[in-house]
């Protein structure tokens, strides 16, 4: 069934789609997930999932109830994201490294039925929250004397283990009547500044992705295997390891714990996928590392890049090490994907790349006129996958969604063939001696040093108050900081950049603030700065 596409009676169900496609085209004993627990085929995913939303049911979670996901990778995540869409609940899987009050205000501002919680994640999540009536371990069991664990006085009957509340739950489930233009999922973003958004997305939206980039610009196939170093709980993350191979038939790794390079490195050659999904901080790390398969011993026929601009030297690196294309992308958690992106053989290096078919783009200048070709503006999308929505943020919501239009807060310019290069966050650019200064530009002339691995740069102001660029630099392994690097580093930009671009400061720190998709939170380190 094509993405949204109904059926007589107007009913569509993302998860059954998901499913039956799989199902349907007799890949129900193929390999879809490998996670810690071992391999896991598309006929245990379907009833690993109807018995999650048999057991919503039985816990008296209704349709559209939201229950909270806070789970470490793993199928048992896959099932109960997908199991409560097919129940008609809605899914919020969580960042799995918030802190409790980012919990507490989620779980509050959600208004969540339930909540299913990795075991080791248990203490942080309800540390300082109010926890929903229905609560469920995963990778707890059964106490001594049988009774659950947790189940102590006015705790709900729903307290307890995942696994045993999924003990006697049917293996087949009757799919709510949803249609595509119902509330599917959300996923909660906070972007640089404020408190989480609640995103509100549909369930004709998943299956759009697939179809818009991961078969059109990335011809994903059923002969793929997929890692995804970027994890479910956001939206890069969820199209990578869930919606795209399982829009095809292919099959997908999951790793538990974080995308460390001997971590990533490992399973490239063990488990030797052929599609794999990282952060341009990822890739400086494992180019770094002296972990990384020869050609021999990986399988790769395609690596993507999102969450920050792929660095020119970067890319470079890895096509000379690994021999594979890295495609550079843009997505947005109020997109769910990328939607624009280099393609395959049509790489331009320290460019975003195009607009993928299916989606408009346009960039809007600050008087609000569309920019010409060369002129920078912030970057607007329409498309069929569009949030419906901030919960609970109505000011919010009109600032971002624009009728067919979603403002990204991302700077670009727009050459003549449509080939978009990234300019820095809206908020993030500098005005040096009445001039725009990209703090992106300067971070890229900075990684081609040879001594530098990341770098971040802020506006800061100098004693006459006016704003200049400084330099937050992480150093490779075995570089040791010191005036004369600083100085070195402050000519090599000089001799990239315009002049009155090099960073005037430069600090050297061991690592940079980022976000969980990767994205360097620029304003900490003005605030810090």
């Amino acid at each position: 069934m094509p993405a949204g596409d109904a059926d007589a009676s107007g009913a569509y169900n993302a998860a059954a789609d998901l499913i039956g496609r799989n199902l349907d085209a007799g890949r129900g004993g193929k390999t879809a997930f490998i996670d810690a627990s071992g391999r896991h085929s598309y006929d245990e995913v379907a009833s690993r999932a109807s018995r999650f939303a048999n057991t919503l049911a039985r816990l008296g979670i209704q349709p559209e109830a939201r229950v909270v996901l806070v789970m470490l990778d793993s199928v048992d995540l896959i099932a109960c994201f997908l199991g409560a869409i097919k129940a008609g609940v809605v899914p919020v899987p969580l960042n799995t490294r918030l802190t409790a009050r980012d919990y507490a205000y989620i779980l509050a501002d959600s208004r969540a039925a339930g909540l299913v919680v990795s075991d080791s994640l248990v203490e942080t999540v309800l540390a300082e929250a109010e926890a929903p009536p229905v609560v469920l371990v995963d990778g707890a069991s059964d106490g001594p004397d049988g009774q659950d664990q947790g189940q102590d006085q006015g705790q709900s009957k729903g307290r307890g283990a995942l696994h045993d509340a999924l003990k006697d739950a049917p293996h087949s489930h009757v799919t709510a009547p949803t249609k595509a233009d119902d509330m599917c999922f959300w996923l909660y973003t906070s972007g640089t500044t404020g408190a989480p958004k609640g995103v509100v997305h549909l369930h004709g939206h998943l299956m759009a992705t697939a179809e818009l980039y991961a078969v059109e610009t990335l011809k994903i196939a059923e002969t793929d295997i997929v890692y995804s170093a970027a994890k479910i709980f956001f939206a890069y993350g969820l199209g990578n390891s869930l919606t795209f191979p399982m829009a095809v038939g292919a099959t997908t790794v999951l790793l538990p714990g974080p995308p460390d390079p001997v971590s990533v490195c490992d399973i490239l050659k063990r488990e030797r996928p052929t599609l794999f999904f990282g952060v341009p901080t990822l890739y400086a790390m494992l180019l770094a590392s002296d972990q990384l398969p020869t050609s021999e011993e990986h399988a790769l026929r395609l690596c993507v890049s999102a969450g920050e601009p792929l660095p020119v030297d970067l890319l470079r690196r890895w096509r000379e090490r690994i021999g594979v294309e890295v495609l550079d992308g843009i997505g947005t958690t109020e997109m769910l994907h990328i939607f624009v992106s280099n393609r395959i053989g049509e790489v331009t290096p320290g460019a975003t790349g195009r607009a993928v078919p299916g989606y408009e783009i346009r960039l809007v200048g600050e008087d609000g006129a569309v920019c010409a070709p060369g002129e920078m503006g912030v970057l607007e999308v329409s498309g069929p996958t569009s949030a419906l929505m901030y919960w609970n943020q109505r000011e919010k919501t009109k600032d971002t969604f624009r009728g067919p239009w979603t403002r990204t807060g991302d700077n670009f310019v727009i050459d003549e063939t449509g080939v978009l290069t990234y300019g820095g966050r809206n908020d993030d650019m500098l005005k040096v001696g009445g001039i725009y200064v990209s703090p992106f530009e300067v971070e890229g002339a900075l990684v081609k040093h040879e001594a530098v691995l990341e770098a971040a740069v802020v506006g800061h102001p100098d004693q006459d108050e006016l704003i200049k660029p400084k330099a937050f630099v992480v150093l490779n392994v075995g570089v040791t900081g010191s005036p004369a690097l600083v100085q070195a580093l402050k000519d090599f930009v000089r001799a990239d950049l315009a002049s009155f671009k090099y960073p005037r400061w430069i600090e050297f720190v061991d690592e940079l603030p980022k976000t969980a998709t990767g994205k360097i939170q620029r304003f900490k380190l003005r605030a810090d700065g």
